[in-house]
């Protein structure tokens, strides 16, 4: 009898472990030690990379799964996940290569063309409502002239443009020098900016949840 409600329980933590996508993203960061990047959502899966091409996830779309997994198998380097609340994604890897389903158009004809001359792609991000920015390590560009000139901005104060984040309420950009910020950016995360030594590269944010890395291996995440 000891034995059969030791199964069950143990049943019952794995199912509530793999219905709470991000305990197990949480999991993993800490079995690994490590963490690079992630792509985050509120209702949506999670995911985090590690080392070359190691990867954690849950409750992901099945297209991305697949793709990841893929990539893995043949040895890719993985650099960059995007994955918004309604499935959509991409993913950057290998010497400027991508993978997608469904982003929007105007992004896709961009990293295209980016591609094609040969501009190294640092950041392609996006939301459910049309919005997309793009950064190489020459150029940038965005879906709208308000987006646009909002980075050029921060550029004019904080210096190189570095990567960004956008979600459907909130968008951050990543500077040389320091942060842009508009819509709903948790506070919790303004103020761990503000404490890190860290010089910040990717850095990931959904709902109240973030997560912000260095090239260097160091990581910090509120999720």
């Amino acid at each position: 009898m000891r034995k059969s409600i030791t199964v069950i329980l143990l049943l019952i933590s794995s199912l509530a472990i793999a219905q709470n996508s991000r305990e197990y993203i949480r999991q993993n960061i800490k079995a690994k030690g490590s963490c690079r990047n992630v792509a985050i959502t509120k209702t949506n899966g999670d995911l985090m990379l590690y080392g070359r091409n190691g990867y954690a996830y849950s409750a992901c779309p099945q297209g991305l799964t697949n793709a990841i997994s893929e990539l893995n198998r043949d040895n890719e380097y993985i650099d960059e996940v995007q994955l918004t609340e309604n499935g959509r994604w991409l993913i950057l890897y290998g010497d400027n290569a991508f993978r997608y389903s469904n982003v929007p158009y105007g992004l896709e004809a961009k990293m295209k063309e980016f591609n094609g001359r040969g501009d190294i792609i640092t950041t392609a991000t996006f939301n459910d409502g049309g919005d997309w920015i793009i950064i190489s390590t020459a150029y940038f560009a965005a879906s709208s002239d308000r987006i646009q000139s909002w980075l050029k901005e921060g550029i004019e104060k904080y210096g190189s443009l570095w990567t960004a984040c956008i979600t459907d309420d909130a968008m951050v950009a990543v500077y040389d020098r320091g942060y842009k910020y508009s819509g709903n950016v948790p506070e919790s995360l303004k103020q761990a900016l503000k404490e890190t030594s860290m010089d910040v590269y990717r850095l990931k944010i959904a709902g109240t949840s973030w997560f912000f890395a260095d090239k260097n291996g160091s990581y910090r995440y509120n999720m």
